[in-house]
């Protein structure tokens, strides 16, 4: 038995895991963040209403998830909270004397399909997760490249004095891939075009969101159809990339982009991957697909981060 937390923007949820990544209990907690010790103090405590809610004993270790880098039981920096250089394993066990591994949100994503979705029975497999930024988590013969050595392969330069980036490069894969990439697009093309079906959909959404330019492309709106085809390409263009460096056995799509439909996302970019690879000359042709865990990779990686690293 295993207990992974998810650390979110806005909550953290906190779940209890058996060896085969079924999750059986979960417990959420708004992220009310006023400090390193009352953080390492809440996950301790929402740990422990899991436990007592399913009366669980032998958990081997609690994993977190946080957005940002981390080494061991320390926290190097995240991003959606301010803490730096925090020996969050030692400030837990003052409250829970219980191991704490600590990973990467992409690289827990990844762990969670490659033991129980997407990429169970590979050895090399690489999740890639569209949100604010682009994650990328990668498990190469059969272990978690984590910690210090997380990929940010969001910071791909695909284009070259390209759109600022909030690392301080110009023309990242995020920049143009993500879904704020995608909503970018989504305001310039319906600025250009007021006749546009995007619109009137974006309207009823309450707002431009990732989803707009999809759910308007459904519609037969040509200049949704522009706007997906052009971020197809940007996301094209770093999945190739990937896959040319490291040769996956697959690439899963995550993120609340990649539930867009098959005909406007996959498809397109499979097409691009089988001519643009470097496989068609030869060697381990790479499989895309989606992501199969959606909010529960999380949670699942990070309970079973022990079994990868």
């Amino acid at each position: 038995m295993y207990i992974g937390i998810d650390v979110g923007g806005t909550n953290l949820k906190a779940g209890l895991v058996d060896g085969d990544g079924k999750i059986l209990a979960v417990e959420r907690v708004p992220l009310d963040f006023q400090g390193p010790e009352a953080f390492a103090r809440t996950l301790a405590e929402l740990t422990e209403t899991v436990l007592e809610t399913r009366g669980a004993e032998g958990v081997e270790y609690v994993g977190v998830g946080l957005p940002g880098a981390v080494s061991g039981g320390d926290i190097l920096f995240t991003t959606n909270i301010p803490m730096e250089n925090v020996p969050l394993e030692t400030l837990f066990r003052r409250h829970l004397d219980l191991p704490l591994l600590l990973g990467n949100d992409a690289d827990c994503a990844a762990v969670g399909e490659f033991t129980c979705g997407a990429g169970k029975g590979t050895r090399d497999f690489a999740v890639v997760t569209l949100g604010t930024g682009i994650g990328a988590g990668l498990i190469l013969d059969g272990k978690l490249r984590g910690g210090l050595a997380s990929s940010e392969a969001g910071h791909m330069v695909i284009c070259r004095d390209g759109l600022a980036c909030n690392c301080g490069r110009h023309g990242c894969w995020e920049t143009y891939a993500s879904a704020t990439g995608l909503i970018r697009l989504t305001r310039e093309a319906m600025e250009a075009h007021p006749e546009s079906a995007l619109h009137t959909v974006a309207a009823e959404n309450g707002g431009v969101e990732g989803r707009t330019a999809f759910q308007a492309a459904e519609l037969g709106d040509e200049t949704a159809l522009a706007v997906c085809r052009q971020y197809v390409e940007y996301l094209a263009s770093g999945t190739v990339s990937l896959i040319n460096l490291l040769r996956p056995e697959i690439v899963a799509i995550g993120g609340g982009v990649a539930a867009a439909p098959e005909r406007l996302l996959m498809e397109p970019l499979r097409q691009i991957a089988a001519q643009e690879c470097f496989a068609q000359h030869g060697g381990r042709v790479t499989r895309i697909q989606r992501a199969e865990l959606g909010n529960d990779a999380g949670i699942i990686g990070a309970a079973l981060l022990g079994k990868v690293i």
